[in-house]
């Protein structure tokens, strides 16, 4: 794919898009499948960056992992404890593979090092460390305290059976610690300290691990409990569900064409939260179809996109496409409760503000919510940077649904989650 790629102002037929699997999903179903006791055929697994990191790391460590035939992978477990005691994983920008790896090697103990691209280690991971710590772990920082790399060493056995962490950051913290103390095989307790961000993403955990045998109580998201005597046993096969959050670009189409636009793969019965993104379409004048394998959404003529205050704290990814929908709704919209945006692939909230002022909007950042004021006309043309984050790509390709073309610059940065991304927007759309 080129450098940039420019977007013609474009119209939508009534479309059909069957999702891509989820990440969330992919990648804590490939890591508890590798720590399971028997083996998994795990069905739509996602094909990204950010699986292919995921799958790179568990070779490296010793996992069996293959064959792969009619969609299926199979994962051969290693009965919780990697057969590779020393390894150098590089994880890239993958959070949903180096938080969790972070946490299971240090709980399981060796000698690795884990390191990325550079905003990786950009990106804070104290909160996990500290965490970590307390449970007897061995890690060291390489460079800024508080940030990737990292070096594991051997785990304590006089470590804190009650653990604290804060929740204010990332739910990827807790996801971690959540999937390696069951290693252990004592019983465990998580106290979240502070509000707990995306507890959503903290539902997709609970409800894989269930599926792996491990369950887990928790007092109103506060603290967790995990009992002794866990160990992962796989379901004989697992289907990934298509991602919510890829939902949100085709769903948020369907809302600005006025066209029923369908994603296939998820339905009202999604573990995932980011399904919630259809019910907020829903409220600012999408007319919504949920089935059990389908979301449909579409806009009644003559009904317009109406302005949004919401409080985004559960659809923290999905709420990015909100921003964008922002520009045609004809008053100021804001999100507010999103500081994780600060800590994502990039600041999520600086860059959305810049690119969106491109287009001739008002916006007003602090360091938890965004204001924009859409502008009377939008700027034609505008060359949007993306970060190297595959959802600024995506969520601005919607502009050109919305009169005017649009340049994508680096959008090859879609391989993380969605490689085939613009290869669909051109199957679904016409030149207005």
């Amino acid at each position: 794919m080129s450098e940039s790629l420019r977007l013609n102002a474009a119209v939508l037929p009534p479309a059909t898009v069957a999702l891509p699997g989820s990440k969330s999903i992919s990648n804590r179903t490939l890591l508890l499948a590798a720590l399971a006791d028997n083996s998994c055929d795990i069905v739509s697994l996602l094909h990204s960056d950010d699986t292919e990191r995921m799958l790179e790391a568990l070779a490296q460590l010793g996992v069996r992992i293959g064959p792969q035939a009619e969609g299926r992978l199979r994962v051969h477990g290693c009965g919780g404890r990697f057969p590779h005691s020393t390894a150098d994983l590089f994880l890239g920008n993958a959070g949903t593979a180096f938080r969790p790896l972070t946490a299971v090697l240090a709980i399981l103990g060796g000698d690795y090092r884990l390191h990325g691209v550079p905003r990786m280690h950009e990106r804070p991971i104290g909160d996990l460390v500290d965490a970590l710590r307390q449970a007897g772990a061995q890690i060291d920082y390489e460079a800024n305290e508080g940030y990737p790399p990292l070096r594991i060493g051997a785990r304590s056995t006089d470590g804190s059976r009650d653990i604290s962490v804060n929740g204010n950051v990332s739910s990827q913290f807790l996801t971690a610690l959540l999937m390696a103390l069951p290693l252990t095989g004592e019983a465990h307790t998580i106290h979240v300290v502070g509000e707990l961000i995306s507890k959503p993403y903290i539902d997709i955990t609970l409800k894989l691990m269930a599926r792996f045998g491990v369950e887990i109580r928790h007092d109103d998201y506060r603290s967790f409990h995990i009992p002794a005597g866990c160990r992962y046993h796989a379901p004989a096969v697992l289907h990934v569900e298509g991602d919510a959050s890829s939902a949100s670009y085709f769903l948020a189409a369907g809302l600005l064409s006025g066209s029923p636009v369908r994603v296939t793969g998820i339905g009202r019965h999604s573990i995932q939260g980011d399904v919630a993104f259809a019910r907020e379409l829903e409220r600012i004048g999408a007319t919504v179809v949920w089935d059990e394998d389908f979301i449909e959404v579409s806009r009644a003529p003559g009904q317009a996109v109406q302005p949004f205050d919401l409080d985004a704290n559960h659809i923290p990814d999905a709420a990015m496409t909100l921003a964008v929908v922002a520009l045609v709704s004809g008053a100021p919209c804001r999100l507010r409760n999103i500081a994780s945006w600060r800590v994502k692939e990039t600041d999520r909230i600086a860059a959305m503000a810049a690119e969106l002022r491109k287009l001739g909007a008002e916006v007003e950042e602090t360091p938890d919510s965004i204001r924009i004021v859409p502008p009377a006309v939008l700027k034609a043309e505008a060359a949007i940077d993306t970060y190297d984050d595959h959802r600024m790509a995506m969520c601005f390709s919607l502009v050109s649904l919305m009169g005017v073309p649009v340049i994508i610059r680096d959008p090859q940065c879609v391989n993380k989650t969605f490689p085939d991304y613009f290869k669909v927007w051109a199957e679904i759309t016409r030149p207005a």
